[in-house]
Parts: C-alpha cells; sequence; structure tokens
C-alpha cells in the first residue's frame, strides 16, 4: 500500500476517476479532491518524491481543502443572496 501512496500516476488516475465523478455527481467536493490529487501526483515527480507517506497524506488533505474552499468562495452565490426561481420548466 505504501508503494502506491508513493506512486506519481496513482495519485493522476485517482485525480481523473475524481474528476469524472464530480461530472455525474456535480457539487465542488469531489472537485476539491481531484485538485489535490493531482497537485500531489505532479509534486509526486520532484521534490514529494522523498517523503513519507503521512506527510504525503496532511500535504494531500491541505491542498484539497485549500482548493474546496476556493471553490466554494468562487461559485457560490453572494452573500445574503438566495437562489430563486422566476418561472415553472412545465410552463
Amino acid at each position: 500500500m505504501e508503494t502506491l501512496l508513493t506512486t506519481w500516476w496513482v495519485w493522476l488516475a485517482a485525480a481523473l476517476v475524481l474528476g469524472i465523478v464530480e461530472m455525474l455527481i456535480p457539487g465542488f467536493i469531489f472537485l476539491g479532491f481531484a485538485i489535490g490529487a493531482a497537485v500531489v501526483g505532479v509534486a509526486l515527480l520532484g521534490p514529494l518524491s522523498l517523503m513519507s507517506v503521512p506527510a504525503i497524506l496532511l500535504i494531500f488533505a491541505v491542498i484539497s481543502l485549500v482548493a474546496w474552499l476556493g471553490l466554494r468562495r468562487h461559485f457560490a452565490l453572494p452573500k445574503g443572496q438566495v437562489k430563486t426561481f422566476d418561472h415553472d420548466i412545465n410552463d
């Protein structure tokens, strides 16, 4: 298991799968994890390859949280607004 978590292509494959899941179940939750996995996968090609598994998982968690917060801030409705619909789809 430790070998899989330190292999760059496993992280990039996980990012691809999470991106596909985000397309099927939208909500910007899986997209944050996909961004985190992609960043860790690319970083494992360079300086991150010498780090331990707990450190890699911590970096993944922090990057995923920051990505999720950024997506939430960017795509959320302005503060105090509520999404309303003026017409019915069946009209």
